[in-house]
C-alpha cells in the first residue's frame, strides 16, 4: 500500500514532506495536527489503527476550557450540538458544584461520547490538509540535530521501505505510547482502581439526572447517555479485583450499579462489556530533544471529575502554535521549552485533583468518611472553595508561571471579553492568532506585516489596560495603561516575531 493510498487527500498533486509528525489520531492528535496544518505546517498524523472512530470510548465529558479552545477554533457549536448540557455536578451524593456560576460563555459540562468529539476534529483536520497514515504503527525513532525518523510497520505486518522524516515529532498515542517508550521516558505511577467495568446498555428506567454518578465507598457508579437509546455505565466495587481479562456479565454490571446508585434501572441488552484498570502516572518529561508527548501518552489518571480527554486536548491547544511559531521562524527554539513548563504542572495538578476526588468516594473506614463529611459540609456552604473545585475541574483557573516582576495578569486566561465592534475575544483568536487589546481611541504601531498572527482590537469598555492574548487565550503581556509606541513594537516582535 502506498503512502499517498493511506491518506484521506485525493489530489493528484504529491503532498509537501512533513514538518511535524503526530503519532495518534485520537482527540489530542486529531486537534494538535489541524492546528499545524491551519497554520501552514505540514504534518502527518500516524496511526496505527484502520481508519475508522471507535464507539468504545471511555470520555463522555467536555468543560469549559476546553470547549472555550473549541470555540477559538469555530467548532465549539458543532460539537455542542451532539452533546446535552448538564448545570452542575454531584459528588458524594451531597455536594452539587454550580457550573451555571463559571465565568465562561460555556458554563456548563457537556456530556458528549468521545467518538462524536472526533469525528468533528477528524473532519476539521481533513480540510486543513492533514496527509494520514492509518494502519501504520511506529516500531521505531530517532532524532539528530535536524530532525526525527521514524521506523513505522505497514498494515500487513511488514516493515515500511521508507521512514518517514519530520523536524519534530509528537506522541499522541496514548498510555501505552510507542513513542514515549522509544525515547525512553520512564511512566512512573501505579494502578489506583483495579477491575473497573465498562457496558453499554439499555435502560428500562431512565434517571433522574442526565449524568448519573455516585459512590459509597464499596462501589461506585457512572451512567451517561449515548444518544442513540443506550447509556455508557462505568463502575467499580470493593473486593471485586480480576484480572482486565476476566469475563463479566450483565448479572455484574447490574449489581454494581445497585450498589452505589440504589437502583439497576433495568439493565438490558447490552451490546459491549470490559474491563480496564485505572492508572495515575505522568512522564517527567514532555519533551526530549525534538520529540514531545501530549494526552494520555503523557498522564494518565483516573476517571473522577472527567478531566483525561479534557487535559489532553488543552495540551494540543498549548504546543500547537508554538510550534508553528518555531516553524515559521517566528519564534525561537526556545519557546518550545515553555510547553514544559507550562504544561507538566497542569498535569501534575490533575493528577492530585483526580485521585483526591476518587479516595474520597472510595473512602472505607470511619475517619475517612467523616473527613469527606466535612469537606463536603465546608465546600457546600463556603462558595468561594467551592468555586475554587470547580475553576479546578473544568480548567478555567489553570494559569501559567509568569517571570519575575511580569503583570499580574501574565499566564492567565483571559475570559471571552466582549471587544469593540460587536466581536468577542474567542472569534478574534480564530486563525491562531494573538489578539491585541488596546484602550479605544488608541493607535495600533508596530503591527504592519503581523497582520496574519496578529488581531488588533479595542475594548468597549472605558478600562486602560492594554492586553496581549496568546493563541491558546492566556495572556502573554499586559500593562495597566497604554504603551508607548516604541514600548509596544518591542514587545511585539518578543511575543509575535520580526
Amino acid at each position: 500500500m502506498t503512502d499517498q493510498s493511506r491518506t484521506t487527500r485525493t489530489s493528484p498533486v504529491p503532498l509537501p514532506a512533513p514538518r511535524v509528525l503526530v503519532v495518534g489520531a485520537g482527540p489530542t492528535g486529531l486537534l494538535l495536527a489541524g492546528d499545524l496544518a491551519l497554520a501552514g505546517v505540514p504534518v502527518t498524523l500516524v496511526e496505527k489503527r484502520p481508519r475508522r472512530i471507535s464507539n468504545l470510548s471511555r470520555a463522555f465529558v467536555l468543560h469549559a476550557r476546553t470547549l472555550e479552545h473549541f470555540d477559538a477554533r469555530g467548532i465549539a457549536d458543532d460539537i455542542e450540538a451532539t452533546g446535552r448540557q448538564l448545570a452542575d455536578i454531584g459528588l458524594f451524593g451531597r455536594l452539587s458544584v454550580r457550573l451555571d456560576e463559571l465565568p465562561s460563555r460555556f458554563n456548563h459540562l457537556l456530556v458528549v461520547p468521545q467518538y462524536e468529539v472526533e469525528k468533528v476534529l477528524l473532519r476539521r483536520a481533513e480540510e486543513a490538509g492533514v496527509a494520514f497514515r492509518y494502519d501504520t504503527e511506529v516500531t521505531g525513532l530517532a532524532q539528530d540535530g535536524d530532525g526525527v525518523t521514524l521506523t513505522v510497520r505497514g498494515p500487513g505486518g511488514e516493515e515500511e521501505g521508507e521512514p518517514l522524516r519530520a523536524e519534530y515529532a509528537v506522541g499522541t498515542d496514548g498510555m501505552r505510547s510507542a513513542v514515549r517508550q522509544a525515547v525512553g521516558l520512564p511512566f512512573p505511577g501505579r494502578s489506583v482502581i483495579r477491575s473497573v467495568v465498562l457496558a453499554d446498555v439499555r435502560l428500562g428506567k431512565e434517571p433522574e439526572n442526565l449524568l448519573t454518578v455516585n459512590a459509597n465507598g464499596d462501589a461506585f457508579a457512572f451512567l451517561a447517555p449515548f444518544g442513540d437509546g443506550y447509556h455508557r455505565m462505568i463502575g467499580w466495587r470493593r473486593g471485586r479485583d480480576v484480572a482486565d481479562t476476566a469475563p463479566l456479565g450483565l448479572d455484574e454490571v447490574k449489581e454494581i450499579t445497585r450498589l452505589a446508585l440504589g437502583h439497576d434501572y433495568d439493565m438490558r441488552d447490552a451490546r459491549w462489556m470490559s474491563r480496564f484498570h485505572s492508572d495515575e502516572r505522568q512522564a517527567p518529561d514532555y519533551r526530549v530533544g525534538r520529540v514531545f508527548l501530549a494526552g494520555d501518552a503523557a498522564h494518565v489518571h483516573t476517571p473522577a471529575g472527567g478531566q483525561g480527554m479534557n487535559t489532553g486536548l488543552q495540551d494540543a491547544a498549548n504546543l500547537g502554535w508554538k510550534l508553528a511559531a518555531v516553524l515559521h521562524g517566528h519564534a525561537g527554539p526556545g519557546l518550545l521549552d515553555t510547553y514544559q513548563a507550562e504544561r507538566h504542572p497542569v498535569g501534575r495538578a490533575v493528577l492530585r485533583s483526580s485521585g483526591g476526588i476518587v479516595r474520597l468516594a472510595m473512602a472505607k473506614r470511619p475517619w475517612t468518611r467523616a473527613l469527606r463529611a466535612g469537606l463536603t459540609t465546608f465546600l457546600d456552604h463556603c462558595g468561594p472553595a467551592r468555586r475554587r473545585l470547580a475553576g479546578q475541574v473544568t480548567g478555567i483557573d489553570h494559569a501559567y508561571a509568569a517571570p519575575r516582576g511580569a503583570h499580574r495578569l501574565t499566564g492567565r486566561r483571559v475570559p471571552d471579553v466582549a471587544l469593540e465592534g460587536g466581536t468577542r475575544l474567542y472569534e478574534s483568536l480564530r486563525g491562531g492568532r494573538f489578539v491585541l487589546v488596546l484602550p479605544r481611541g488608541e493607535e495600533t504601531p508596530g503591527t504592519a506585516g503581523r497582520e496574519d498572527r496578529l488581531a488588533v482590537r479595542h475594548w468597549t469598555s472605558p478600562r486602560r489596560t492594554t492586553l496581549l492574548v496568546r493563541p491558546d487565550g492566556h495572556t502573554a503581556w499586559a500593562a495597566d495603561a497604554p504603551a508607548s509606541a516604541a514600548r509596544l513594537k518591542d514587545i511585539l516582535a518578543t511575543h509575535v516575531g520580526p
